[in-house]
């Protein structure tokens, strides 16, 4: 059962609207870092002679250990307090938020990148846990788990926006200064505001599930994005996706023998439970792949400085926050299979236009209508599906069901990058190679310009004048060739996910609703307005 300790239920239940509030600034945190650092990539490549390797992990070691910790860091809120380690991951998150703007080398940068993932993954289970004991009655739990993915969604498409803001004024390591002052404020609002809550019967730690968790998910995601660099086909490669993948198999079997298990893997024979899981995971698959290579497209390909990159991301953050609450009307007329099922199918569709994108595509025309499907499919997918796996659980293992929700995201993301920027490399490298040699661009040139598209584009600037001009446009079609590659990964990923949700998801997944005090309609906007003036 799970208990209040600081607060009596009334007077929860009277401030669980500014709770949410609070728990919206929290998320939009350590959600923004996701994609904030994207846009600063180029930047980060020149500065520190950073690979398509070296960035990918940039970007993979924030996600890599928040995933991998999630399970976890839910398990130890049930157990210890969910304020409390929301409280302790915002506090390591500041810190090392000021580790990872003072690196001088990408190894320093991956460490802190990866040190800020600890923080995350305490702050980020807690947020919707908190939320689930806040709100018992289904009706407004899911309207607030509405506001709490559109904000997520939001923070996701903010990152690109904010980082290009910051980088036109500052030094790179900007992006993660700015988190210090926004964690003093949640940390004091939290205090304030927040209840202390807990399962009181957790059960026994799983050790031996949270190091088998990490250490398999640890190594799929290393084996992705090494790839390209040792062969799909080599002997390393098939040898560590042989590895992993025994060993998550291991997990599940351990998991499944335990009586307190760190996940309980009975919870995927729930079908709602399971294909709102996967849709959710394969969804933010696409998203990041795709922003992954986008901030690149426009800074590189297309000459934007970051700034503008960050601004023509936008269509992002405004379809997603706009739609958002829309959604959860939507599940609420027409069920969850359906609405979440045309999400996916609209990010499809935005993926597969994508696909068919140019270094000269109109950002007023394809580009721009891409974004926003993907956006409009995303805020249709991520609300729905995430109110059907916290109405399948209970109240008491709210920390755990969160913690599965944002595992499925944050893997699912972290996959994205590593699967779509590793089928990038893998076309560009030999692409660019074949093009530059037949220039007659020095070999020691073209090597070079293989490790990525930042550096094919600084080797251009050093050929003689007359070799320039073809030069940039063989390592920009080398990139378009990866970059039209990958959205058709993403379309067909979200596209599996679209008829899974069609062929498994129940439409109606809640049978009962407790009948409880509403929110005054008056107050509806101004809560939503609080949110999303937070993001």
């Amino acid at each position: 059962m799970s208990t209040t300790t600081r607060e009596s239920k009334a007077t929860l239940h009277d401030r669980r609207w500014w709770v949410l509030v609070v728990l919206c600034l929290s998320v939009l945190l350590v959600t923004i870092d996701n994609t904030i650092v994207n846009v600063a990539l180029p930047t980060i490549g020149r500065q520190l002679s950073a690979s398509t390797s070296d960035l990918q992990w940039v970007v993979d070691a924030y996600t890599l250990v928040f995933a991998g910790l999630l399970l976890v860091a839910g398990n130890l809120g049930d157990r210890l307090g969910r304020r409390r380690m929301l409280q302790i991951g915002l506090v390591v998150f500041a810190i090392t938020s000021l580790g990872a703007a003072a690196a001088q080398n990408t190894v320093q940068l991956i460490a802190g990148r990866a040190a800020m993932g600890v923080g995350a993954a305490l702050v980020y289970p807690a947020t919707l846990a908190l939320l689930a004991n806040a709100f018992t009655s289904p009706r407004e739990r899911a309207t607030a788990i509405g506001i709490w993915s559109g904000v997520s969604g939001l923070a996701v498409a903010l990152g690109p926006v904010s980082g290009g803001l910051l980088l036109e004024h500052f030094a790179w390591g900007s992006v993660f200064l700015v988190n210090v002052p926004l964690v003093a404020v949640a940390l004091f609002a939290g205090w304030r505001l927040l209840p202390e809550s807990r399962d009181e019967r957790p059960g026994r730690f799983d050790l031996a599930g949270a190091v088998g968790s990490v250490a398999g998910v640890g190594l799929l995601v290393w084996t992705v994005i090494e790839a390209p660099a040792h062969g799909w086909t080599s002997a390393t490669t098939l040898t560590a996706l042989t590895l992993a993948l025994a060993m998550l198999a291991a997990f599940v079997v351990w998991e499944a023998g335990r009586r307190d298990p760190l996940l309980d893997v009975r919870l995927f024979t729930n079908p709602r439970f399971a294909t709102a899981s996967g849709a959710i995971a394969l969804a933010f698959f696409g998203l990041f792949g795709f922003i992954f290579l986008i901030t690149q497209y426009f800074q590189v390909v297309r000459g934007y400085d970051t700034l503008t990159a960050g601004i023509a991301t936008l269509p992002f953050a405004i379809v997603t926050g706009a739609l958002s609450p829309v959604a959860i009307l939507l599940m609420k007329r027409l069920g969850t299979k359906y609405v979440v099922a045309a999400g996916l199918a609209l990010m499809t569709a935005g993926f597969m236009l994508a696909s068919t994108s140019t270094a000269n595509s109109a950002y007023w025309g394809l580009i721009i209508i891409a974004m926003s499907l993907m956006a409009a499919g995303l805020a249709l997918t991520s609300g729905p599906a995430t109110d059907a796996i916290m109405g399948a659980l209970p109240t008491s293992k709210a920390g755990a069901g969160s913690a599965v929700n944002d595992t499925t995201r944050e893997i699912g993301g972290t996959l994205g990058v590593a699967v779509v920027g590793s089928v990038m490399s893998s076309l560009y490298g030999p692409r660019v190679v074949d093009a530059l040699a037949g220039l007659g661009v020095p070999t020691t040139a073209v090597n070079a310009a293989r490790e990525s598209v930042i550096a094919g584009l600084t080797v251009t600037g050093n050929l003689p004048q007359s070799m320039q001009a073809p030069a940039r446009a063989a390592v920009s079609n080398a990139f378009m060739d990866g970059l039209q590659a990958g959205s058709l990964v993403a379309a067909g990923v979200t596209a599996l996910a679209a008829i899974a949700a069609l062929a498994f998801l129940p439409s109606r997944h809640r049978a009962v609703e407790v009948a409880e005090p509403e929110l005054p309609e008056a107050l509806m906007p101004e809560t939503a307005r609080l949110c999303t003036s937070a993001a």
